[in-house]
């Protein structure tokens, strides 16, 4: 059904354009035959790998300035426009032609152009005449970065004159059917993985369905989205986001009863199985009454009115607080607890909102002072003792900003009333403000109560911090989520996965979704059952996936669970700080850090404590100086460093990798001055990574014993050779890796390879 829909599509355009059914600023030709292959323009524009157009003495005057993308997805139909802004940097017109690479089944559906009119085609070539037409490019402009998009169709246009001194805008649509896996819609939007591009995108989405949608996900790239309906959602990149390199992935899942959910999975024998990405969503519009949410919540607040936090910030935080009571339904608990040297508290326990304790709580925010020590480890004992609110959601608002000096003051002992003594599960959320907090010991307790830490900066808005938190958490769906892997009787599935990160699954909000990572076993189909508190009452859903789909395509999702599990791993080492006893040279330290650096390497998944592994003049084979050189830096960071503005860096850094759902290509972290760094000599390409050393690019899988490696082979750039190896390396999308500039050594069927590239240029900036 899929195959006769596409080649309906396909005549219908052909007919369509024929007749000149589609007004166009130009005519079009739209063709799907054999062509006879005309040479190349002097400028070849290739806007997704290149901001200057490709010439042959690589000295390229047109320009490209700006993009926007357009994506109208109707079902399982994509209509994508880009519009491309260029402009000549030249004194003489220039003769140029785009190439755009495009999906299977892609059909023209519009070409036009700012300029003298003239008769322009929009032809789409397959993948054959794709292939000779990349061959063509090679031989002429000789350039790594034309191979980047071998394996793909093209659309291959004949373009105008580009006037000198001139600007040019184009659009370029195309529609093609997108890849639909069980409730599962995935479109792709090829782009380079090249960390030298920097023109930035603007991409928007638009989704239109028959059924209610459930969540929308990219593994690519942050999003920003906006539901406009329960079958409406509109999406785009995220500002921060716009130059962030590789394909633009966009997945939405169609709501199904309650829980939905869809798997991800890439095979890789080394683990015996492969890696997986359970992606689960919530329904667009959850049932709800007039004004009791299904599941209610009980807030405690708990306030540090220290004497450092005199003046505007106390002011904050009251309004804050006074915010949070005015923001809970009638029939919600609340109390509010306040410390400094002694802890007081608004009510013994929790008590319902109604008019009458609304006011009390007001009245006894309003008279809050600051004054004396700060007592962290009684508060938390009592906020987490308190009786709790039968069948209410139990939270926890804990503010400080500053470290214990008042009772117990040990790190250990007072993370430890979070593990140990928490006996109604409450979900703390921390607010650190400031600098002078023991950021580790905060990102802790929130992470063991299945909440999360915050940290408001010097400056900041403590009470819209505080907020915006707040508003996120309102109307709980599910609560208390538990997973388990089972067989089809329901009995625990024992030995069918490890490592799934995280290991606690947290409560979910209205808009949330679950990204879940992990390892599988084998190749029989596997059921994930989620459970919990869903709107008040106890449910269960089970979701059984095959793994017949596995694809080294989904190279996302084993660098998903590498990046999470790196991250872990760090957080072992930083919690062991909190015993000043511990040192880097702790056995179980070293084998902490042992695995850091093994999975930072073969991934090339770099933090400030690995940026090191970057270095050119580190030397990845000397394993011991590499290992030493790693605890040095993690005891001395992550280890010592409890407080100031080089621990909140590293709370930043933390909490970012450890709830990862998109790719960081870039490696961009914060550096202990809360100057955001990116590295640049290690490149991700699809599953594969490789680092710069001088002019060569090293696989991470011979990187550790580089000086030692003899090439099997080597392959010159431009060979017959090398576009066999360049088509080979396409069916597993990996052709990226011979698109670097420079030489590169990479493993290929297990044999080292070189292929001995271009010097490169710096025309892809």
């Amino acid at each position: 059904m899929k195959k006769q829909t596409q080649t309906l599509i396909v005549a219908t355009a052909i007919i369509a354009l024929t007749v000149a059914a589609f007004v166009l600023v130009e005519p079009v030709q739209a063709q799907m035959r054999h062509i006879t292959i005309r040479p190349p323009a002097s400028n070849v524009i290739v806007p997704q790998c290149r901001a200057r157009a490709f010439t042959p003495d690589r000295r390229g005057t047109i320009e490209i300035t700006e993009i926007s993308v357009l994506i109208d997805i109707l079902e399982s139909t994509a209509t994508t426009t880009i519009e491309i802004r260029l402009q000549n940097r030249s004194n003489r017109r220039q003769e140029a032609e785009l190439i755009i690479p495009v999906p299977d089944g892609a059909v023209v559906r519009g070409f036009a152009y700012d300029g003298p009119h003239g008769k322009i085609t929009a032809e789409v070539l397959p993948k054959d005449e794709a292939k000779r037409i990349y061959q063509q490019l090679v031989a002429k402009i000789r350039d790594p970065a034309l191979v980047e998009f071998i394996g793909y169709n093209l659309i291959r246009s004949s373009v105008f004159p580009v006037e000198a001194r001139g600007k040019q805008r184009i659009r370029l649509t195309y529609e093609h059917l997108l890849e639909v896996d069980g409730n599962r819609v995935d479109y792709v939007l090829p782009r380079t993985e090249s960390l030298k591009y920097t023109v930035p995108w603007k991409i928007t989405a638009n989704i239109r369905t028959k059924r209610p949608i459930s969540t929308v996900y990219s593994p690519s790239h942050k999003l920003k989205i906006k539901r406009i309906s329960d079958k409406q959602m509109s999406v785009k990149i995220a500002a921060d986001a716009a130059k962030e390199p590789g394909p633009f992935r966009l997945s939405y899942l169609l709501q199904e009863n309650g829980v939905t959910a869809s798997m991800f999975a890439y095979p890789d024998k080394k683990v015996g199985g492969g890696y997986f990405l359970l992606l689960a969503g919530l329904p667009a519009q959850p049932p709800k009454t007039a004004d009791i949410p299904a599941i209610m919540r009980e807030v405690t607040l708990v306030i540090d009115r220290s004497g450092s936090m005199r003046n505007e910030k106390v002011e904050q935080v009251k309004e804050a607080a006074l915010q949070i009571i005015a923001g809970l339904k009638n029939g919600e608990a609340f109390n509010i607890i306040i410390y400094n040297n002694t802890i007081q508290q608004f009510s013994k326990k929790p008590v319902i909102k109604s008019k009458e304790t609304a006011e009390a709580a007001k009245a006894y925010i309003e008279g809050l002072t600051a004054t004396g020590g700060t007592n962290i480890h009684d508060a938390l004992v009592e906020a987490l003792g308190q009786e709790p609110t039968e069948g209410m959601l139990p939270i926890v608002l804990f503010l400080t900003d500053g470290l214990p000096t008042v009772g117990n003051t040990s790190e250990v002992a007072i993370r430890n009333v979070v593990i140990k003594s928490n006996p109604h599960n409450r979900r703390v959320f921390t607010f650190g403000v400031g600098f002078d907090v023991n950021a580790a010991l905060l990102e802790k307790i929130a992470a063991e109560s299945r909440a999360r830490a915050e940290f408001v900066l010097p400056k900041e808005d403590i009470e819209a911090k505080i907020g915006k938190v707040f508003e996120q958490l309102t109307g709980p769906i599910l609560a208390d989520t538990q997973l388990q892997v089972v067989k089809r009787n329901g009995e625990p599935a024992i030995g069918r996965t490890r490592d799934i990160i995280p290991q606690k699954l947290p409560d979910l909000f209205e808009g949330d979704q679950i990204v879940l990572l992990g390892q599988y076993v084998g190749t029989k189909p596997i059921t994930f059952k989620i459970s919990g508190n869903y709107l008040g009452k106890k449910r269960q859903f089970k979701f059984k996936f095959k793994f017949d789909k596995a694809n080294v395509r989904n190279g996302f999702v084993p660098r998903l669970w590498a990046s999470r599990k790196i991250a872990e791993l760090i957080d072992a080492v930083r919690q062991m700080g909190a015993d000043p006893g511990t040192s880097g040279n702790d056995p179980k330290v070293k084998e902490l850090v042992d695995e850091i650096v093994r999975l930072s390497t073969e991934f090339g998944i770099l933090t400030e404590y690995t940026a090191f592994l970057a270095r050119e003049g580190t030397d990845l084979g000397n394993r011991e100086e590499v290992l030493s050189e790693a605890s040095r830096v993690l005891e001395s960071r992550a280890m010592r460093t409890r407080s100031g503005r080089s621990a909140v860096n590293q709370s930043f850094n933390m909490i970012r990798q450890k709830g990862q759902t998109t790719l960081n290509a870039r490696n961009d972290f914060y550096d202990e001055k809360m100057n955001r760094v990116s590295i640049t000599t290690v490149q991700q390409i699809n599953d594969r990574a490789y680092y710069r050393r001088g002019n060569r690019w090293v696989d991470s899988r011979l990187v550790n014993e580089e000086d030692k490696v003899k090439p099997a082979k080597i392959i010159e750039f431009g060979s017959k050779e090398f576009i066999e190896l360049a088509q080979k390396l396409a069916r597993e999308n990996r052709q990226g890796s011979i698109a670097l500039t420079g030489d590169i050594l990479l493993l290929v069927d297990g044999e080292p390879v070189l292929v001995r590239n271009l010097a490169g240029t710096t025309v892809n900036k």
